[in-house]
């Protein structure tokens, strides 16, 4: 098609033009009739030509590109972070609230992997929470760290919560060769708990809590005495964690009104969890040898138990583990 050629002698218009020409030429000429019948939209109440889209030549491209907009998310009047008042009257608390919710309404697929894998985890998580106390907002923050992935940070921290070496082996967690239980969905949260908890009985507040799970407890405390303030909101941090906590609130809304941001989606649309049974051993000599005994893969034994490092487990004094078995 000479369209292309023809496009590069406007270069002007930039490599963001070229792309979304492109996409426009190459998919809506053929789709556009197609999905106005199938959506039944009405052309000219929309103020366009249908054969914009079925005659690709620049200056329609150029035109429908001039019709493009981007919805920018309003802010909430009111808001709370596990029962405390936001101060959305102050100018940067509004702002920094804003820039969080652009990053991740904006962010569609990451934002949109969160929330399909939500119902998976979050059945486990909010149990746990509420056992040690916490207020329900606290799972938002596992969205922030992580999206409900095991990932690795460039300082070492692990799994889902992000715990750090030191602080998980401090908290009784296994970290070996053969085993990491900061993978371990049930006991990272247990420890990620017993962190927030004994931080919120140490600040004395749920935001300096959260916030300190980024910094450290120490950094918070000396930023209150040096600053002399008693409130998150009040603080002058260090950026990491001046977004940290707006992250989290930018998650808390969007899940809350998936709608209003663009991210409806049907329960068939969401991850749902894997049904499992519990089996207790001292050890397994060899994993793929343990999945066939269970009539699953070695694959399926992986993935519902990721803290597994290895393609066995060595048993050890006085040690059980419990192994999730997939029912599929």
């Amino acid at each position: 098609m000479n369209i292309f050629f023809s496009f590069e002698k406007f270069k002007t218009f930039g490599a963001g033009f070229l792309a979304a020409a492109f996409a426009i030429t190459g998919i809506m000429s053929l789709m556009g009739s197609s999905f106005a019948m199938k959506n039944k939209v009405n052309w000219k109440e929309a103020g366009l030509d249908p054969n914009l889209f079925l005659q690709p030549n620049r200056a329609n491209v150029e035109y429908l590109l001039s019709r493009r907009h981007v919805d920018i998310p309003k802010l909430p009047a009111d808001l709370t972070f596990a029962g405390e008042r936001v101060p959305m009257e102050q100018y940067d608390v509004r702002e920094r609230l804003e820039r969080e919710l652009l990053v991740t309404s904006l962010w569609h697929s990451k934002t949109i992997q969160v929330l399909k894998l939500a119902p998976r985890y979050l059945p486990f998580i909010e149990p746990i929470l509420a056992k040690y106390g916490i207020p329900d907002d606290f799972k938002f923050m596992v969205m922030a760290e992580s999206g409900f992935l095991n990932v690795s940070s460039p300082a070492g921290a692990k799994g889902i919560w992000q715990l750090m070496e030191g602080t998980a082996k401090e908290n009784g967690l296994e970290i070996n060769d053969y085993v990491d239980e900061r993978l371990h969905l049930e006991k990272s949260t247990e420890v990620a708990c017993q962190y927030i908890k004994s931080a919120y009985n140490d600040l004395g507040s749920w935001s300096l809590a959260a916030a300190s799970y980024n910094m450290g407890r120490a950094g918070v405390r000396n930023d209150l005495n040096r600053q002399g303030v008693s409130n998150f909101f009040d603080l002058y941090l260090n950026t990491e964690t001046s977004r940290y906590v707006f992250v989290i609130l930018s998650f808390k809304e969007i899940y809350n009104n998936p709608e209003k941001y663009g991210f409806a989606m049907s329960t068939a649309e969401r991850y749902q969890p894997i049904a499992f049974n519990v089996v207790a051993v001292n050890s397994i000599p060899s994993l793929a040898d343990f999945a066939k005994q269970y009539n699953t893969t070695y694959k399926n034994i992986k993935l519902l138990n990721p803290w597994l490092r290895d393609a066995m487990l060595p048993a050890r004094a006085g040690k059980v583990y419990e192994i999730k078995i997939p029912l599929l």
